[in-house]
């Protein structure tokens, strides 16, 4: 089977697509449905303030240490197939969180869900890649996969809030049961199997990729939980980067690697990866504590919290499905440009909002920038990211837009709570300190997305352009 035949016909290219973004915004909702639930998570069965960090931290281990993994097993088993088992395990697993008895229970769960997106994930955009051909419809379909993306984790918020205060928390996973269903029976029928990969598989490169990406999201996440000064923090970390050096040496010798290190020897997609590591790393600042901005400083209700992120959610929509039309017009590298510049201005401008702000005055406006923006550049980044991957490195490339992914989100997250943590003193707990140490923390996110700005312009926008200039001059 060529590519040609692989790709969806017009017939089918809707269903399809429809069966691939609701799989990833299954992943995305599931990631961010926990936090307005929090508070009901912990009175419901009894986890400690210390324990409950877990409750998304077990996902965040399980998911980010093993997506390479995962990207290789659909490359070499088969996506389709792939695709159907990461689903089903994510699936299973969400309704034995939904049943959890006790804490130890949960967690156990959140940690088996996570694994089956660290091999769901992948086979999402690597279906989606050999279903569309490079072009107007592979734009059109990665616009609408970012589009999940960015509203997924709003949806998420939104989603939580309202079971956590008009049903159960509970309600959140047990509904992904029937929608899991219907997409394993929808995805046998619609999406056609990638022909598996005959070859040796690369057990050393997948055991010291994810033993080194467990470790260094596990590192990060216990310093943001205990702080830096904790003795397993620093030998996480260690383990994890020997881990990965590991990795790289591995990667060199075998014939067929887990990650082919050619991915990264293109500018543009180095670049893409890169840039999306330091936007992740801003952007999960704005969604976990603009949560607690909500509730702690403007003292709304769960349920009115997650609603609150609807000037985010409704403006990404937008302006993720119009991606397509503006990037003909004006440009992917335009598009992500203004992206990142509205993503600074609008973290600049919510890093403003005091003890005393008013939500419709200094919060939903900087929101609508940040919503618009995140809508803007996340198709031309993930685009970036596969950009000229053949058919053969399909998986492991987007496998690398996860690992990009998570890893920017768990390295942002474990800095930006040290920031709110020294912020202010430890003794100021009123809404006051609460304040500040949000605006300080929306200050440096921005700060993050700068530096991803910087880095585009100078890895990907300038090389393209004097390229550009290079071709016009021999053709003058």
């Amino acid at each position: 089977m060529n590519l040609a035949e692989t790709q969806a016909s017009p017939r089918h290219a809707g269903s399809v697509l429809a069966i691939i973004v609701a799989s990833y915004l299954m992943i995305v909702v599931d990631i961010s449905i926990v936090i307005t639930g929090l508070p009901r998570i912990q009175a419901s069965l009894g986890f400690s303030p210390a324990q409950l960090s877990w409750v998304t931290n077990a996902y965040t281990l399980a998911f980010g240490g093993l997506l390479l993994l995962g990207a290789r097993l659909g490359d070499i088993f088969g996506r389709r197939r792939m695709f159907i088992a990461g689903l089903s395990l994510f699936t299973l697993a969400s309704m034995a969180i939904g049943l959890a008895q006790s804490p130890g229970w949960l967690l156990a769960a959140r940690a088996i869900q996570g694994a089956g997106a660290a091999v769901l994930a992948p086979s999402t955009l690597a279906l989606l890649s050999t279903h569309f051909a490079e072009g107007p419809a592979r734009t059109r379909a990665l616009s609408i996969y970012a589009a999940a993306a960015g509203v997924g984790a709003t949806l998420g918020l939104v989603l939580g809030g309202m079971f956590a205060d008009l049903v159960s928390w509970r309600a959140g996973f047990f509904i992904n049961l029937p929608i899991g269903v219907l997409l394993i029976l929808a995805a046998r029928r619609h999406i056609a199997e990638t022909p598996p990969q005959p070859g040796d598989f690369d057990l050393g490169g997948a055991l010291s990729s994810t033993l080194g990406m467990t470790a260094l999201v596990y590192g990060l996440v216990r310093a943001a939980d205990v702080g830096w000064h904790d003795g397993l923090v620093p030998a996480a970390l260690t383990v994890g980067v020997l881990m990965i050096a590991a990795f790289v040496a591995v990667e060199r010798k075998v014939r067929q690697p887990i990650l082919p290190l050619r991915l990264l020897a293109s500018r543009e997609r180095a670049g893409a990866y890169l840039a999306r590591m330091l936007f992740l790393g801003g952007a999960v600042g704005f969604w976990f504590f603009s949560t607690q901005l909500l509730q702690g400083v403007l003292h709304l209700r769960p349920l009115l919290a997650g609603l609150a992120f609807l000037p985010v959610t409704l403006p990404n929509f937008a302006s993720a499905i119009a991606v397509p039309r503006l990037a003909r017009r004006y440009g992917n590298e335009r598009l992500l440009l203004a992206g990142l510049m509205l993503g600074v201005l609008g973290l600049l401008w919510l890093g403003l909002a005091d003890a005393g702000a008013s939500y419709w005055a200094d919060v939903a406006p900087p929101m609508l920038l940040i919503g618009l923006g995140q809508g803007l550049l996340l198709a031309p980044l993930t685009a970036a990211g596969m950009a000229g991957v053949g058919r053969e490195d399909a998986g492991a490339a987007s496998g690398l837009v996860n690992v990009a992914h998570q890893l920017g989100g768990a390295l942002g997250l474990g800095v930006l709570v040290l920031v709110f943590a020294s912020a202010a003193p430890a003794s100021a707990q009123d809404s006051v300190a609460l304040a500040h140490r949000i605006s300080t923390v929306m200050d440096v996110a921005a700060l993050l997305l700068a530096l991803a700005l910087l880095v585009y312009w100078v890895l990907i926008v300038r090389p393209q352009r004097r390229a550009r200039a290079r071709q016009q001059e021999a053709l003058s």
